[in-house]
């Protein structure tokens, strides 16, 4: 007996190897002494969230160029092949804020890194995707990794950089963003036209295995962790049973073959689950989005103008390959072209900060860049939808917006406690996920009610409608009269 109860307490020989691991998964490890005390650390702090940039960028642009494979592979609609960009716009949409406070309560750095594994290990999966539903599944496992990554990115590098470095931090994110976004339509068409659509995916693999060990050597360790706190589970639920709820209504609208009256439902359905989420951050204790925070000084209507950016920048993704297709250009070609619109993105926004004066705050250089997108709309609008010309109004869009994004997202990320750097960073990047999924489904649907070239000019309004928007939110306000009565 007693020989019995000795083997039964005896020490397990594999504990401190489970307990190593363990620390390893759930431990954010610090950088060397010597990245952490190089001059250069926040540099290339900076520089390895870029990695999750471009990846987010590159993949993005890269996925519209598919449209036309994926059609002819699977045998079907434009409004059912948008859904390999939606579900995935979707699932981040709903999981940014909640991981933002995930990540400010255990860590950045090590969600970052989780995010990196997650996105490589669901791009390799969706380049082997046999169907097109099991695509769309793979899509929503990749977004989970790309959640991971983009509600941390902002608050890394916003916390990496020195005092008076912001901007110029921003601007090299935006600036990592914009070559993914440069290389994607370039790579993406010569990828589909000879290797196909799947290696369109494979081409994450690498950059994301690189990513993870430089993330590991270079990313700091998160100070000033936030306390635990409940995640608003309801209100995630909430949030995206509306968002998915409009966008399937429009989807349904654009012809994806569902009866009529579904719109009408998913609308109403959308509606009263977006009366309720709003209903609950009011009243919840842990809210998914703090309101109040939304309602002080320039934090909501940075948002605003941040969802109507991105919604710019990546209508014409879908717009200009579906209308060059029509006009029988190759994929390379559109790829090409498409090109001018985030090579100027790339330009201005590492380019700005420098050739503006520097008398200039955040709000006249966001200010500055929605008027260049409203101009370069009018252009796109009014001239003719002909290859040759396209590249013109693309570019001015591009130096547009990289002036206008970095500017606008400074302005907001200055205004959120850097307790809540990750919880700021998340709703930025929700913002972003909105526009982008706005934008895809807005032009599939002018596409889909007006035939033709008529539908392209449908579309590009509809983006002028929101760069004017956009503008709006920056200018100055005006305040009400003092009260002169005691």
């Amino acid at each position: 007996m007693a020989l019995s109860e000795h083997r039964q307490h005896r020490p397990d020989p594999s504990a401190p190897r489970l307990r190593t691991l363990r620390t390893l998964l759930t431990t954010e490890r610090p950088r060397p002494d010597a990245v952490r005390e190089h001059p250069w650390a926040w540099r290339l702090a900076v520089g390895t969230v870029c990695f999750g940039a471009f990846m987010g960028q590159l993949d993005a642009s890269i996925v519209t160029l598919t449209y036309h494979s994926l059609r002819t592979d699977f045998h079907s609609s434009l409004a059912g092949v948008e859904w390999v960009s939606l579900a995935y716009l979707l699932a981040l949409v709903a999981l940014l804020v909640p991981v933002g406070r995930l990540s400010d309560v255990h860590g950045r750095k090590l969600m970052y890194l989780y995010g990196f594994a997650v996105f490589t290990a669901a791009s390799a999966a969706c380049g082997l995707a046999p169907t097109l539903a099991a695509l769309v599944g793979f899509r929503v496992v990749q977004a989970v990794g790309a959640a991971l990554m983009q509600a941390n990115s902002v608050a890394l590098v916003t916390t990496s950089a020195p005092p008076g470095k912001m901007r110029s931090a921003l601007g090299i994110q935006a600036a990592g963003q914009a070559i993914g976004l440069a290389l994607g339509p370039t790579v993406g068409g010569a990828l589909v036209a000879t290797l196909g659509w799947r290696w369109v995916f494979g081409v994450n693999v690498p950059i994301g295995i690189v990513a993870l060990v430089a993330g590991h050597y270079l990313l700091p360790r998160t100070r000033g962790c936030a306390r635990a706190g409940r995640i608003d589970a309801t209100g995630v639920l909430l949030l995206a049973t509306a968002t998915t709820g409009a966008l399937l209504a429009l989807s349904v609208a654009s012809g994806l073959g569902l009866p009529g009256w579904s719109t009408a439902v998913l609308l109403g359905l959308a509606g009263l689950a977006g009366w309720a989420f709003v209903r609950r951050q009011a009243r919840c204790a842990n809210p998914l989005v703090d309101l109040a925070l939304l309602r002080s000084g320039r934090i909501g209507p940075g948002l605003l103008a941040g969802l109507c950016g991105y919604l710019v920048l990546f209508g014409p993704l879908v717009l200009v390959p579906v209308v060059l297709s029509w006009h029988g250009a190759t994929p390379l070609a559109t790829g090409l072209i498409l090109t001018a619109l985030p090579v100027g993105f790339a330009l201005a926004a590492t380019t700005a900060d420098r050739l503006l004066p520097t008398s200039w705050d955040d709000t006249r250089r966001s200010r500055l860049g929605a008027a260049g997108c409203v101009a370069a709309l009018v252009l796109l609008t009014a001239l003719p939808q002909h290859a040759a010309l396209l590249p013109y109004p693309l570019a001015l869009l591009g130096l547009a917006l990289g002036t206008f994004i970095p500017a606008n997202n400074t302005l907001v990320m200055r205004a959120i406690p850097s307790t809540s750097a990750g919880t700021g960073g998340g709703m930025v990047n929700m913002t972003r996920g909105l526009g982008t999924a706005i934008g895809v489904a807005a032009v599939t649907l002018a596409l889909h009610l007006v035939p033709g070239d008529g539908g392209a000019r449908t579309a590009a309004l509809t983006l002028l409608a929101f760069a004017v928007l956009a503008l709006a939110t920056t200018l100055p306000r005006q305040r009400p009269a003092p009260d002169l009565q005691d």
